[in-house]
């Protein structure tokens, strides 16, 4: 892997130089939220802040992973170590020591009160010695992260490193090799090995297969220190990523599951209904009692999360015991190259405890193929001076653009960047941020990529259920425009000469944000439509989204109450309250670019109406392309089973005539919820449409 990891490490530099140059930031920072995303996209971590600071004997930090009270009691601290040099360089076990040694001194540091007294306020150093000190008695664990593009001789992931002030201390490490293998390999996650070996031996199992069938699937009772341990040796990397999103919403901690622990311990089994896991491959062996599980790779639990969460967090109390508890588990092999279409089936089946709407989370969900499907046939307009049309590349999978670049010749390649360029991808944790400042929610957008995209289903799900038309072209080509605004906005920020780094993320946010809730106020609206005709920003729309950022960075870093932590003030409503209640003036040139908020209403109607033909286009297709023979066959199960209303049977009797007689585009759209229909109640024909 010499040559992959050379040409990894040349495009990692690249990417970081080139985002540091157009956002005039510091190539340190751009490798840190570089190389954070990809932590988040692995599960490895659910948020990501900066926090530089660097003293003088060995103390220095660059970040941390969250609230240690929003993360199962873990604090996760990060320490950076980025090297310019464009080859790749080793890092010795002695260099790896002194790091970690520096945030060793850092934690340690930040319990000492003389030490926060002596740090500047207003700086990100202050405000994480403060969140360390000001949470410790809720942190069960600290695990320091080291980011790095050099490469390790050996893999360091849950290192222990003995015990701070009582607290236990594990190591874990992303070099340039693990981070590679990650990317490269287009994962969804990185892979996880459970050894049942480092969890008192091998767990007993039935299979529950047939043993020519191509689909393995076992049932075991898993004892709950066991599971407990698994849990805290991954966290919520064992969470299927979709189930993991949906809990962040809520409570970890399920008060019902907490009181059978502790109560009945020995009726868990019985009162619940234990976990539902996916698996890449279980290696097995027929021991004296049976069959035993003796490693699982790739161990996701798509239902139960809840179930899991509650049995750890009951593992890190004193007066609990999990001797008595018992969990039951049902365990699907799944290849790879199925992953994606079953896993989250398997995850809207079975979850029942906290019903997880498939609407709501998954990649194949309607609203995502349909801003898939404009991102592929939509061409954007050529800038100002420009000849050539673009596309912007909607991501509903992590690594799908860097999929479709890897099937191509080198010509076809070259081809494929110049309509799809780089800087025009877009995953759905950016259009969840990019949409959620203008709904008036940046302190949610400041919480993270993963909690905001939690926030962000939720709300699409149900508009969708609602009214699926709303989001049409005129929708597609709105959420452009408002990426083009928040990425110009970034660049922006980081050149005014009141910027003085830090905290970039919350103020671009904030600053949309607040320029979208006083325009609203007003009774206008910005003009989508000219900012995705011309691909960029005005001149005077600059002006006073800077004039506004200046205004809500006072607010931003003025925390309040007991929160003194900038970047946790960022995500709180009452930072939110305070700063849409400021007073701005507007230029008169602004102004003027301006439409009614009516104008825009009236807009969204007509790409409302555009979609329902668009539908009614489609529909009338499918329903042809079926033929005649299909129908017949549907018709006759819904009669034969009396499941049809007349007027089903009269349009389902015209689709019996195709081609002679062809369905209108109101009776297609009839015909495909009648299908639908049907085969929920058991029709099986018309699948293949």
């Amino acid at each position: 892997m010499p040559a992959e990891l050379a040409e990894f490490q040349s495009e990692l530099l690249q990417s970081i130089h080139l985002e540091a140059a157009a956002a005039g930031r510091f190539a340190e920072d751009a490798f840190f939220e570089w190389f954070c995303t990809h932590l988040i996209d692995a599960g490895e971590i659910d948020t990501a802040d900066r926090a530089f600071y660097q003293g003088i004997r060995g103390i220095r930090i660059d970040g941390y992973g969250g609230d240690p009270a929003t993360t199962d009691g873990t604090l996760n601290l990060i320490i950076a170590d980025f090297s310019q040099s464009p080859n790749v360089e080793r890092m010795t076990a002695t260099e790896l020591d002194a790091i970690f040694k520096r945030a060793s001194n850092f934690l340690m540091k930040s319990l000492d009160r003389a030490f926060r007294n002596s740090l500047e306020e207003t700086s990100a150093g202050f405000g994480l010695a403060e969140l360390i000190a000001s949470t410790w008695k809720a942190v069960s664990k600290v695990r320091i992260l080291l980011i790095s593009n050099r490469v390790l001789s050996e893999r360091v992931d849950g290192r222990s490193a003995g015990m701070i002030e009582g607290k236990p201390v594990l190591y874990s490490v992303w070099d340039l090799g693990r981070l590679a293998r990650f990317v490269m390999s287009g994962r969804t996650r990185e892979e996880i090995l459970v050894d049942f070996s480092d969890f008192g031996g091998a767990l007993p199992a039935l299979p529950a297969h047939l043993a020519d069938a191509d689909y393995e699937a076992y049932l075991a009772v898993m004892p709950g220190p066991t599971l407990a341990a698994i849990y805290d040796r991954w966290n919520a990397r064992l969470l299927e990523q979709n189930v993991r999103v949906f809990l962040q919403a809520r409570t970890s901690v399920n008060k019902g599951i907490r009181n059978t622990i502790d109560q009945d311990p020995e009726m868990f089994l019985a009162y619940n209904n234990g976990i539902t896991a996916t698996a890449a491959e279980v290696v097995t062996k027929h021991g004296t009692g049976g069959m035993e599980i003796l490693k699982i790779r790739n161990l996701q639990i798509v239902n139960g999360g809840q179930t899991t969460a509650s049995i750890f967090a009951a593992s890190q109390k004193r007066e609990a015991s999990l001797s008595k508890v018992f969990v039951q588990m049902k365990l699907s092999v799944i290849p790879a190259e199925r992953a994606e279409e079953v896993v989250p089936k398997i995850s809207e089946s079975a979850n029942s405890q906290n019903k997880v709407n498939a609407a709501d989370f998954f990649a194949n969900h309607p609203f995502h193929l349909r801003f898939k499907k404009y991102s592929e046939t939509i061409l954007a307009p050529a800038p100002d001076g420009g000849i050539r049309n673009t596309k912007w590349f909607y991501e509903r999978a992590r690594g799908e653009y860097q999929d479709a670049r890897g099937r191509l010749s080198a010509s076809e390649r070259k081809k494929f960047d110049l309509e799809h360029p780089k800087k025009q991808v877009i995953t759905k944790t950016d259009l969840a941020k990019y949409l959620g400042v203008w709904e008036g929610l940046p302190h949610i957008v400041s919480r993270g990529a993963q909690k905001n995209f939690a926030q962000f289903a939720g709300r699409v799900g149900r508009q969708w259920a609602e009214d699926p038309d709303a989001f049409g072209e005129v929708y597609f080509r709105a959420a452009i425009a408002k990426a083009i605004v928040f990425r110009e906005t970034e660049t922006l920020v980081s050149s005014q000469p009141w910027y003085e780094g830090g905290y970039r993320a919350n103020i671009v946010a904030y600053a949309i944000a607040k320029l979208a809730h006083d325009v609203a106020k007003e009774g206008r609206s910005v003009d989508f439509e000219r900012i995705w005709k011309s691909q960029g920003m005005s001149v005077h729309m600059k002006s006073a989204l800077a004039s506004t950022a200046e205004t809500v960075k006072v607010v931003i870093e003025s925390p309040s109450g007991s929160v003194s932590n900038v970047s946790e003030w960022a995500k709180q409503q009452a930072c939110w309250d305070r700063a849409s209640e400021l007073k701005l003036t507007w230029t008169k040139a602004w102004l003027v670019e301006l439409i009614s908020q009516s104008d825009w209403i009236e807009k969204e109607k007509e790409g409302r109406k555009e979609q329902q033909e668009m539908n009614g286009i489609e529909a009338q297709t499918a329903v042809v392309n079926a033929g005649a023979e299909t129908w017949r066959q549907v018709k006759q199960w819904g009669v034969e089973n009396k499941k049809l209303s007349q007027k089903e049977i009269d349009i389902l009797t015209v689709a019996v005539s195709i081609p002679k007689l062809i369905p209108t585009d109101k009776q297609s759209l009839y015909l495909l919820n009648t299908l639908r229909k049907l085969r929920e109640e058991g029709c099986p024909f018309g699948g293949s449409i």
